[in-house]
C-alpha cells in the first residue's frame, strides 16, 4: 500500500480498530506512516481525557434576558425616518426625486421625448394644415353657417341652368 492510502485510514487506525495485513506491513516498513499512527492516538487519548468546562449558573438566565431584549428592540417603533437607512428605499427616494425635478423643469410638455399632443403649432393660412386647423377650431361657426348652404344651392343651379 502507499502512504497516501493509509494516512486516510489514520483516523480508523488510532482509534483501535483491527488493520488489514497490509495495512500492518506498511506501518512495520514505514517510519513516518508509523510515527504519524502514535501521534494521532495521543491526540485521541487527550480528547478522551478534556472535559467541557461548565458554565457559570447564571449564564442560561442572562442569555434569555438577552434575547428577550432583542426582541423588544425589534417591536419598538421607529421613527419615520429609519426606513432611509435601508439603502435601497433611499435609492429609490432618490431616483423619484431626480424624475419629479426633470418632470417639474420641463412644465410636463414632454413625456418620454414625445411633445404634448395638446400643444398646437399655428401655421399659417392657406396650407393644407393650416386650413384644416382653421376648420377644426371653427368647427361650430361653419357647421350652423346656412350662406354656405346658400352657395351650394347656387353652384348646382348654374350648373345645370
Amino acid at each position: 500500500m502507499k502512504c497516501n492510502e493509509i494516512q486516510e485510514l489514520m483516523p480508523e487506525l488510532a482509534t483501535g480498530t483491527a488493520a488489514a495485513p497490509e495495512v500492518a506491513e506498511h506501518l512495520h516498513a514505514c517510519a513516518g506512516c508509523a510515527g504519524t499512527l502514535e501521534e494521532f492516538r495521543k491526540t485521541m487519548s487527550l480528547l478522551d481525557e478534556w472535559e467541557a468546562p461548565e458554565p457559570s449558573p447564571y449564564f442560561d438566565t442572562r442569555l434569555l434576558a438577552r434575547f428577550r431584549e432583542e426582541k423588544e428592540k425589534e417591536l419598538q417603533p421607529k421613527g419615520w425616518l429609519a426606513w432611509l437607512r435601508r439603502p435601497v428605499l433611499a435609492g429609490a427616494l432618490a431616483v423619484l426625486a431626480v424624475i419629479g425635478v426633470t418632470l417639474f423643469e420641463n412644465g410636463g410638455a414632454k413625456h418620454n421625448g414625445v411633445p404634448d399632443q395638446s400643444a398646437t403649432v399655428d401655421i399659417g393660412p392657406g396650407t393644407a394644415v393650416g386650413d384644416l386647423q382653421a376648420l377644426d377650431k371653427n368647427h361650430d361657426v361653419y357647421s350652423d353657417f346656412d350662406v354656405l348652404d346658400d352657395l351650394q344651392v347656387q353652384a348646382d343651379v348654374t350648373a345645370n341652368p
